[in-house]
């Protein structure tokens, strides 16, 4: 609820603090940036510090921060704000998974657990913008971070009482120069990918991708060399993981990126208020909500990286149908084309958290989880900005781009899912 509930104040928020268009990616974006930067971060402390400690850290920090946000009186205190609520979200989410994966160590206990945490994704996602719609009718849209805030620290209060502590420590001191090394990293790509909406080719977009590149290089070499580096390279001769790690990618670059603007171009294109918005857009996410619940039924007949595949065609299919009827509006094919898409948002959401803890030893789990989803929000970060550039040629251009990518996706999963030929047996399994 808290990601998305900028996407329906964005106009008003870009109002109040005279946001100018070509800085508005940065009111969505500072989210994914703390998200990305600090994932892997917050997986190997939850593993290593106790899974409960971080994901209760974590909470109480996102309903601080998410409350805060409310005083922000400027485009920067505000995206400062929302930076430090996704460290705080980074913490939430490695955490829970990894909870998740120790009270259900494997089987069809597991496949319901992360399904219903995938499902509880989706109906965060519908909530978040429907009640930002309700309170912007009845009040100021500072009031939304405001309740979000509250019922964020409720859930830290549940926390305390509800869960246990789990972990699995390792040697070596915390990795503090891949931390440094891949958020930097991180935090220039996010930079490079906001500001090269006023254009790819000028010098600051040109260096921060330069910096990214040679920072990243830099990382894999002290993650080789650590004793207990944040993120085990050797996990991407795993299948399993190359294609959890694929398929968030492109479910950030294709999925989240294109519907986290979608709002925002129904109101400015079709004219649609908040809350009508809202609607449209809980037609997709509940749609993803349900059939998220359902998606176990076809664990045993479907692995999870086919059923990635599948999400992706279907979210392709059903934006593909939007390409034409966002401005003016075509009601035939925007209704169908939300619950198809929303069909495949709802498979993806339910196939990448179990494939997450799946693909990485028992022990790693919260590490699984926090490389998944750093790959989801840097694609999503960068879906974001790719859709608000290419939507000034147009309401059609960014649904046609996500279809694109969706189908990229597809296929970059499939794959990436395959084993590597190797010299010995085994060693890719």
């Amino acid at each position: 609820m808290n990601y998305t509930a900028p996407m329906l104040t964005l106009t008003d928020t870009a109002r109040a603090f005279g946001t100018p268009a070509s800085a508005q990616a940065w009111l969505l974006n500072g989210t994914p940036l703390g998200l990305a930067v600090l994932l892997l971060v917050a997986g190997s402390l939850a593993d290593g510090h106790g899974r409960r400690r971080v994901f209760l850290l974590g909470t109480l920090g996102l309903g601080l921060t998410t409350a805060l946000g409310a005083l922000a009186t400027s485009t920067l205190t505000f995206t400062l704000a929302r930076v430090t609520q996704g460290a705080a979200s980074a913490a939430v989410l490695a955490a829970s998974l990894g909870l998740l994966a120790h009270a259900y160590p494997a089987g069809t206990d597991r496949i319901r657990a992360t399904g219903v945490w995938g499902a509880f994704v989706s109906a965060g996602i519908a909530l978040g913008p429907l009640l930002a719609g309700a309170v912007g009718d009845l009040a100021d849209w500072r009031w939304t971070y405001g309740a979000l805030g509250a019922a964020t620290l409720a859930v830290a209060a549940l926390g305390t009482r509800t869960l246990t502590e789990s972990r699995a420590p390792r040697e070596g001191r915390p990795d503090l120069a891949g931390a440094v090394t891949l958020g930097l990293a991180l935090a220039a790509l996010l930079t490079a990918l906001t500001l090269g909406r006023d254009g790819w080719l000028r010098p600051p977009v040109g260096l921060l991708g330069l910096a990214f590149l040679v920072l990243g290089a830099v990382f894999v070499v002290v993650e080789r060399r650590g004793r207990a580096p944040m993120i085990d390279l050797g996990l991407f001769r795993r299948p399993a993981f190359r294609a959890a790690t694929a398929g968030a990618l492109f479910t950030g670059l294709a999925v989240i990126g294109f519907f986290s603007v979608l709002p925002a171009l129904l109101q400015r294109g079709a004219g649609m208020t908040p809350l009508t918005t809202a609607w449209l857009f809980l037609l997709w996410s509940g749609t993803a909500f349900a059939v998220a619940l359902q998606a176990r039924r076809l664990a045993g007949r479907l692995s999870a990286p086919y059923q990635l595949v599948l999400g992706f065609v279907l979210s392709a299919a059903g934006t593909l149908v939007l390409y034409g009827a966002l401005a003016p509006v075509v009601w035939p094919r925007l209704l169908p084309g939300l619950v198809v898409a929303g069909a495949g948002s709802g498979l993806l959401n339910a196939a990448l958290p179990r494939l997450a803890v799946d693909s990485v030893p028992q022990e790693r789990a919260a590490m699984g989880s926090g490389a998944n989803n750093t790959a989801r929000y840097i694609g999503s970060a960068a879906g974001v900005a790719l859709c608000l550039a290419v939507a000034t040629a147009g309401a059609d251009a960014a649904p046609l781009v996500s279809a694109a990518l969706g189908l990229g996706g597809a296929a970059v999963t499939l794959a990436a899912g395959r084993a590597w030929p190797t010299r010995r047996a085994g060693s890719g399994s």
